[in-house]
């Protein structure tokens, strides 16, 4: 036989994007049967068991039983721990229309933990909106998402930028603080240099936009800017399309001074006047620091500033005990100076 003649590139690359579809289709529907296979098994657990007297200890009694049978003859699928969510599952999602495809099992059995009904929908909308896995669904949920934005803002004003009811107008609506940027992957050493911490951010360039906020696209690294024979260096350019607006992130490796928020107001005033367009909105300065002082940032930026953030990063989570006590901190110092005020 004679040597086979190289196939055309593009013929090639149309066949193999039809196969990975194609598998890629099955998988999603897969999925979504099994999904729809525990809805299915909640409901009908849950009109099984209202024919009980004492419908909580027939509930439970029929749950036990019936996974005893049924987990035998299909596998761990159906234990009485599955059975138990999938009853759990149809209880808080009553019509299919209220269950999202996009999503799969593993990550509604992650939902259904949630007992805050405000926060399991914020969680569920933003999996929905974002197309998290179940690894960054997790993450999130761990890195306590939700509590980090409800420090700046209300319920009410955080749901609504998930139900894309409204449109965010204020940095601090998706912004978080803190932040958590263990998904750098730096091994825990005494001290870090900004360029190590700048290095990592682009490396997982990805992973720091999600951790930053939602609508983040990455413009430039060590952004040079010349004024008349000085020389500076932003560290990095980001655009914002739900804001439409520039953001200048500096890094620091120490606790916020009022020489940091001067240099990187500079940055800010740079991009407004000589970078943004007309239609656009004024550019934001996000400073990461190690630890911040919230009044010092108070006074020294002007009364109605609204385009400078501060946010104090950790490279690792905290525990549940730390980040509860750190969130206490918080709102103790905020009530403290409101009622300085």
């Amino acid at each position: 036989m004679g040597e086979m003649k190289n196939i055309n590139q593009t013929f090639y690359t149309d066949i193999r994007e039809i196969i990975i579809s194609a598998r890629e289709n099955a998988i999603r529907g897969v999925e979504y049967m099994r999904l729809m296979m525990y809805w299915r098994l909640g409901e009908r657990i849950f009109i099984e068991e209202q024919r009980g007297q004492d419908r909580a200890a027939y509930g439970g009694y029929l749950i036990k039983n019936l996974a005893a049978k049924i987990e035998a003859e299909f596998g761990s699928g159906f234990s009485y721990t599955q059975l138990t969510r999938a009853r759990k599952f149809y209880r808080l999602y009553p019509t299919v229309s209220k269950v999202h495809p996009q999503l799969n099992w593993s990550q509604y059995r992650q939902l259904i933990s949630i007992d805050d009904d405000y926060k399991r929908e914020y969680y569920e909308l933003e999996a929905t909106g974002n197309g998290w896995n179940g690894r960054e669904l997790e993450r999130q949920i761990n890195s306590q998402l939700y509590e980090r934005l409800l420090l700046s803002n209300d319920k009410e004003s955080v749901l609504a930028v998930a139900r894309k009811d409204c449109i965010p107008t204020k940095p601090a609506e998706i912004i978080k603080d803190p932040m958590f940027l263990e998904v750098l992957g730096l091994k825990r050493e005494a001290r870090y240099y900004e360029q190590d911490l700048e290095s990592a951010l682009i490396t997982h360039l990805q992973e720091f936009l999600l951790e930053l906020g939602n609508g983040f696209s990455f413009v430039a690294r060590q952004r040079r800017i010349l004024l008349e024979d000085d020389e500076f260096f932003a560290d990095l350019v980001l655009y914002n399309r739900l804001l439409r607006c520039f953001a200048v992130i500096e890094i620091k490796t120490h606790k916020l001074t009022h020489e940091d928020l001067g240099q990187l107001q500079m940055y800010v005033n740079y991009y407004d006047r000589y970078e943004k367009l007309p239609d656009e909105t004024p550019t934001i300065g996000i400073l990461l620091c190690t630890a911040k002082n919230d009044l010092l940032a108070k006074i020294t930026l002007p009364e109605d500033n609204t385009n400078i953030l501060t946010s104090k990063y950790q490279l690792y989570l905290p525990s549940e005990e730390e980040f509860i006590e750190e969130i206490k901190e918080v709102i103790d110092l905020t009530e403290e100076h409101e009622e300085n005020e």
